[in-house]
């Protein structure tokens, strides 16, 4: 089957649909108008599909012959972002904008599916198509699981579009850990206030919070192995109301990032250790809040060589198909992993701007390429 052929067939329909996703950007997990979009060309292609609670849906090709099944996912959520790019498909949505590019990731796996159930009869198994909600806040494919959305899945496979100077149609996957795991915690310390006059009158609670945030960073220098990478970072510390005050209470944010998912399971106790053992060196008292977000993504060893052998088929040039380094960004694709087997593919977007930038604007010769690693990926996979 050449899906590099047929992908340049639907190529005009995909990028119609990315404007419009792109058009009508949604917050995670309140992508209502998005999934009655997608739900509409599941229908136009006579694709049976359910509805995911709140948005998301989930799609199903059935093939002509028994067999696996092969599950494909898109996340299809915006960020809380103004768009200042100066495109004809601008945001009409104040205040948020595609600029991680999960609009191209429906539109792809749209262009996929309209191609794969032309095929359905010569495919052996069920493709299963995930459009999730939720990635930017890690809840989506939880939600996904939590529905039933993976029950049944011998393998999934997932892309997402890099930018950053990653040339136009580069296909790039990593061995083993590919993203870390995203956690996020809270931590609250409380002292006693006082007049900044007579701190033996006092506990102050900033003292103690600064202290916390140096001994957090033992974390990555004394507890764990230095072959293991770790990210513990402090992003916001609030302390305090007035300049001769002693401060009472204090409050900081930050995140945790690992590739080990041994390591992972591990950081609550040890934080928590350390802040209130820190704490308590200073007469104050500290509690901890912390949310294990996503694990981290580990490609599959089986579903890699598939994807890989699939890219090979697909890149213009054998030299755009390369091999990556692992991100300390997270992606909740994670989910999926830890439960089957599954690998995850980045494809070049051709910009200069990083995601997440208000500038972002991708090449969208690129699309062709993801629709094709969609569609060779599940057919190998399910055909192979």
């Amino acid at each position: 089957m050449d899906f590099k052929a047929l992908s340049r067939q639907v190529a005009d329909e995909v990028i119609a649909l990315r404007h419009d996703f792109h058009m009508h950007p949604e917050a995670s997990m309140c992508e209502f108008r998005t999934t009655d979009r997608i739900c509409e060309e599941l229908d136009k292609l006579s694709i049976p599909y359910r509805r995911l609670e709140p948005a998301g849906v989930i799609g199903t090709i059935e093939g002509g012959a028994p067999g696996k099944t092969v599950a494909l996912r898109a996340d299809i959520d915006a960020l809380s972002l103004t768009e200042t790019a100066d495109v004809p498909f601008k945001s009409q949505n104040e205040g948020f904008m595609h600029a991680c590019g999960h609009d191209t990731h429906a539109a792809m796996l749209l262009g996929a599916a309209k191609i794969l159930s032309e095929h359905r009869s010569e495919l052996k198994g069920t493709v299963r198509l995930i459009f999730q909600p939720g990635e930017e806040v890690a809840a989506g494919a939880k939600a996904v699981i939590a529905q039933g959305g993976l029950e049944g899945v011998d393998m999934i496979f997932g892309i997402h579009i890099a930018g950053g100077g990653v040339p136009t149609g580069i296909i790039a996957t990593c061995p083993g850990s590919s993203a870390a795991s995203a956690d996020m915690f809270k931590i609250t310390v409380t002292g006693k206030t006082g007049h900044g006059a007579m701190p033996e009158a006092c506990v102050d609670a900033t003292v103690a919070a600064s202290a916390i945030v140096m001994n957090l960073q033992t974390m990555v220098s004394r507890e764990f192995p230095a072959t293991q990478p770790l990210v513990v970072t402090v992003g916001k510390l609030q302390s305090g109301s007035r300049f001769n005050i002693i401060s009472g209470h204090a409050e900081m944010e930050g995140t945790c990032r690992c590739y080990d998912v041994k390591l992972h399971h591990a950081l609550p106790a040890v934080m928590e250790r350390i802040a209130k053992e820190t704490a308590a060196a200073f007469r104050c008292e500290a509690t901890v809040e912390y949310n294990m977000m996503t694990e981290p993504l580990v490609n599959d060893p089986e579903a890699l060589a598939i994807l890989r052998g699939a890219a090979a088929k697909v890149v213009d040039a054998p030299a755009m198909m390369v091999e990556s380094t692992p991100q300390m960004g997270a992606e909740d694709f994670a989910e999926y992993t830890v439960l089957t087997k599954g690998a995850f593919a980045m494809l070049g977007g051709g910009t200069e701007y990083p995601n997440h930038s208000d500038k972002i604007i991708f090449d969208e010769d690129c699309f062709r390429t993801g629709v094709a690693l969609h569609c060779q990926a599940a057919w190998d996979f399910l055909n192979g």
